[in-house]
């Protein structure tokens, strides 16, 4: 243990010493006390994740069938999306529910969506699947409730791939903060947050957006920070005022629940929206986007 007692001022004084920050962060790296430049995460051909577009990752819930999946992508060819969203892997809160197509369909997922100049996003729950999924995936996301899974935020912070890292239902910011410190620790740098809502005393939705998550991370920490309003709400109808207003929060990206018919879907939908739907908020989305940039 070092020693805590001591005068900055004789490190300050040192020769080749510019300046000296007491940090007492349970997060250091990805603090702005550590770095100040924002991320960008370029995936190539002009495509990037950063602080200077607005990122849309869209798609169902559960990968379905390779059916769904070409519909799917045709709409996104049509929209011009180039990320898709879509669970083969599913953490159930019931273990009778339809918990994903696995492998398999993951790799019909990847298929088209390479074929079409599509980014794949889909969620790792365990170390284990972390090798057999990392040729089909561009983006490995962690759910809520593995957000303080430390041993899979240690694994993927080997992965050279980047990471989209869910707030946990009952985490602080801090405690978000800290589990992406776990991941760029060990050495993967390319992480996105993402603020997909938290439980409060509030029954009336499934959860509560914390839009003030959104402007505070993006001041603590350079890392790019998503929006998740579907998960937040929970009811569809809700969706795209919550989507607009995360925007306004200055968030950099927004994923988005859609299928073709939601009232079939598999998983989660109360809170998928319909293709129609979703391009009628993505026109507004993108409106609104172009509306911030002029004000700010």
């Amino acid at each position: 243990m070092g020693q805590e007692n001591f005068d900055m001022q004789e490190l300050g004084d040192l020769p080749g010493v510019k300046d000296v920050h007491f940090i007492d962060k349970t997060y250091v790296l990805v603090s702005r006390m550590w770095r100040n430049k924002d991320t960008v995460i370029d995936f190539g051909d002009g495509l990037k994740i950063s602080r200077t577009n607005l990122t849309i990752v869209a798609g169902p819930c559960s990968i379905e069938s390779e059916d769904q999946v070409v519909e799917t992508v045709g709409v996104f060819k049509e929209n011009g999306i180039k990320f898709m969203r879509g669970g083969v892997f599913k953490p159930r809160s019931s273990p009778y529910s339809f918990r994903g197509l696995s492998l398999e369909g993951l790799k019909f997922f990847w298929k088209h969506c390479r074929a079409n100049g599509i980014k794949v996003v889909t969620e790792v729950m365990d170390c284990s699947q972390i090798d057999k999924m990392y040729d089909y995936v561009d983006v490995f996301q962690v759910g809520a409730g593995n957000m303080q899974n430390f041993d899979l935020l240690d694994a993927l912070g080997k992965v050279n791939k980047p990471v989209l890292l869910k707030r946990g239902l009952s985490a602080t910011l801090e405690e978000l903060l800290s589990s992406a410190e776990y991941i760029f620790s060990g050495g993967n740098e390319d992480i996105i947050l993402c603020e997909r809502g938290i439980r409060s005393f509030d029954k009336t939705f499934r959860n509560t957006l914390d839009l003030n998550a959104i402007p505070y991370l993006k001041e603590k920490s350079y890392l790019p920070v998503f929006c998740d309003p579907s998960h937040d709400v929970g009811v569809r109808q809700f969706i795209e005022v919550k989507a607009l207003a995360a925007i306004m929060a200055s968030a950099d990206g927004i994923m988005l629940e859609i299928h073709s018919t939601p009232e079939k879907a598999f998983s989660n939908n109360f809170q998928t929206r319909s293709f129609r739907e979703f391009i009628d908020s993505f026109d507004r989305i993108r409106k609104t986007y172009i509306f911030r940039k002029t004000i700010f």
